[in-house]
């Protein structure tokens, strides 16, 4: 199989690069004493379509994850850093996301890049999910990581190739080609 260019791909944040959904879980177990929940029964992206949990503690969680990814604790998945530096030896490193505001996610890849793999990012806070076909395309990306399959599914239908993270809400026969973890993005880009 061909390889893909480091330079035609791009990343979403929430549930690509950070691990949103177990710094969710733990939160709502240490801060309001939920401690039912696991990665697994979180099967739909609308968090509150599959849990039964109080709709206000699952916003209030979800914002703060927004607006101080650090005092939250929110850490990167598992070899995603290691493998953003090996990515940033060869381009920029593209990420768009639904967070509304980029300052704070700024600062959370900051803290976790290398200064030299911090300068090669552009990244994009779009606020809302159905939008990221034109910012991928006017960036150049032929390839985008995601794990909301309905944005899959829209890049699709755009023609961009889209790889969808393996997740629990996302994991219903969609047919679309996946990754299960940073280790399989890096085979696809490198040898």
């Amino acid at each position: 199989m061909t390889k893909i260019n480091p330079a035609l791909i791009g990343f979403d944040i929430d549930g690509v690069v950070a691990d949103t959904g177990s710094a969710f879980i733990r939160i709502v177990n240490e801060e309001y004493g939920i401690n039912s929940i696991t990665l697994d029964d979180i099967t739909s992206f609308e968090v509150v379509d599959c849990l039964d949990v109080d709709q206000g503690i699952i916003e209030e969680v979800f914002a703060r994850l927004l607006d101080e990814p650090l005092a939250t604790g929110l850490q990167p998945m598992k070899d995603a850093i290691s493998v953003l530096h090996r990515f940033a030896e060869e381009a920029h490193l593209t990420f768009i996301t639904a967070r509304p505001h980029g300052e704070p996610i700024a600062r959370w890849l900051k803290h976790f890049l290398q200064p030299a793999a911090f300068e090669k990012i552009r990244l994009v806070a779009m606020g809302a999910h159905d939008n990221k076909t034109s910012y991928i395309k006017d960036m150049g990306l032929k390839y985008f990581v995601d794990d909301r399959l309905q944005t899959c599914q829209m890049l699709a239908r755009e023609g961009i190739k889209p790889l969808v993270y393996n997740q629990p809400w996302n994991k219903n026969g969609h047919g679309l080609p996946t990754v299960n973890d940073w280790r399989s993005i890096h085979a696809l880009c490198f040898d």
